[in-house]
């Protein structure tokens, strides 16, 4: 007889909703941690912009801050560098129950807490089997920067969740490609990149490996709904960039400053958190946010060009940074603790995982293709760790497969499914 093992017993009674039920309950006190208040705290300074800015559209100023504000733009004028979407949410809870950043966090508690376990579920079930998706929906339950990020005034909830679902959605065209599918999907990226234009380059790794598993059943017209209806979403930013800055800017402003600053001859080949936020060339000064993007993007360009040995160097050094698991001496002991036991943690069982699922590699192949196309923008350009998250959303089931591998070696756990299945759940 088996020894008896508490959490597989869970997991074979499929309760998907428990999990569900466990992952938000564990956000709403962090949420009511964090409080009623929005104010600078480590890796989450970003959501007073956002406030500021939920703030500013309800009270008809738009887009824009009432003093300077980092990176360059003026008190009074108009901003594209943050997410157009993510204010619009913030705005339209304090339109409803007043100005109460708590009710914000709550509402990203159950969403991010739902609906990651969720997607992940649907994701494990498709390419792994029944107990890996549970045990990876348990895993983000339980992960500490998520519950982290969960509850702070950004866009990572939303995003990861967008993503997940992209992900999803192409695995469904994959099987079934219809003229709904395709608009549903190009729904989910358009949401992702307002959110975070990055998924502009996520997006042609997606419709790559889709044109590769499809082949003879895909068609021009295919591609074109998704990107239409891509469209539709960002060309209204579009046109209000136009008209806010008389110049071209596709979406956000923030892509020339985060590539000028992360790659920076100051730095050398040595990545510094403290050197990385440099003021605007005095040269530059004047220019509306559209302008300054395409100059800075040219001079990091030019950066890379001239000296590509110290960007190479400067770029594998950034992923100690991006890959970052232990304790620093520069981060407090919150940070640090919430480090180590997530990413700390989980790490060898995601690269175990990723290990084992390499003999039936094609049917892993989108989600390898996230991995690294996602995180070889962010080396390349800005490596901070919480944009890693969705990259460790989509790891929690090789976590997962790897933990399971791991019981059933030690006899405590015996797969009464085949490792993968191949058939369709």
């Amino acid at each position: 007889m088996r020894p008896p093992f508490v959490m597989v017993k869970f997991l074979r009674r499929h309760s998907l909703a428990l999990i569900i039920f466990i992952a938000v309950l564990i956000r709403i006190p962090a949420a009511l941690y964090l409080g009623d208040q929005v104010t600078a705290l480590p890796g989450i300074h970003d959501q007073i912009s956002y406030d500021a800015l939920a703030k500013s559209i309800l009270a008809g100023r738009g887009y824009q801050f009432t003093q300077d504000w980092f990176p360059s733009t003026p008190a009074n004028t108009p901003t594209a560098h943050w997410s157009f979407l993510y204010p619009l949410y913030l705005a339209g809870v304090y339109w409803l129950v007043g100005i109460h950043p708590l009710v914000a966090r709550l509402i990203q508690a159950i969403v991010g807490g739902a609906l990651v376990c969720l997607l992940l579920y649907a994701i494990g079930r498709r390419l792994f089997d029944q107990c890996t998706a549970l045990l990876g929906a348990a895993l983000s339950a339980v992960y500490v920067y998520f519950i982290y990020y969960n509850v702070a005034l950004m866009t990572e909830t939303y995003f990861i969740v967008a993503m997940l679902l992209s992900l999803y959605l192409a695995l469904e065209l994959k099987e079934e490609p219809s003229v709904t599918g395709w608009a549903v999907f190009g729904f989910s990226m358009g949401v992702a990149a307002l959110l975070r234009q990055t998924a502009f380059l996520v997006l042609p790794v997606i419709l790559a490996w889709l044109i590769w598993e499809l082949k003879g059943r895909i068609r021009l017209w295919n591609l074109l709904v998704p990107l239409l209806v891509i469209a539709l979403l960002v060309l209204p930013w579009t046109a209000r960039n136009y008209r806010a800055y008389k110049h071209f800017l596709l979406l956000n402003s923030n892509a020339g400053y985060a590539l000028y600053a992360a790659n920076n001859p100051g730095l050398e080949a040595d990545w510094q958190a403290d050197k990385v936020v440099v003021p605007i060339p005095p040269d530059l000064k004047g220019q509306n946010e559209a302008e300054l993007n395409d100059a800075l993007l040219k001079r990091a360009f030019g950066f890379i060009l001239d000296d590509p040995g110290r960007y190479l160097l400067l770029t594998l050094d950034k992923s100690l940074e991006y890959f970052k698991f232990w304790p620093s001496n520069q981060s407090g002991l919150i940070s640090n603790l919430s480090r180590v036991l997530s990413f700390g943690l989980f790490s060898p069982f995601m690269l175990w995982g990723l290990y084992l699922s390499l003999p039936h590699w094609r049917k892993h192949l989108p989600l390898y293709l996230f991995i690294t196309s996602y995180s070889a923008i962010h080396l390349l350009s800005w490596p901070a760790p919480r944009y890693r998250l969705p990259v460790d959303s989509v790891l929690m089931l090789f976590a997962a497969f790897a933990l399971l591998d791991l019981l059933n070696r030690f006899n405590i756990y015996e797969r009464t499914a085949p490792k993968i299945s191949w058939e369709r759940n």
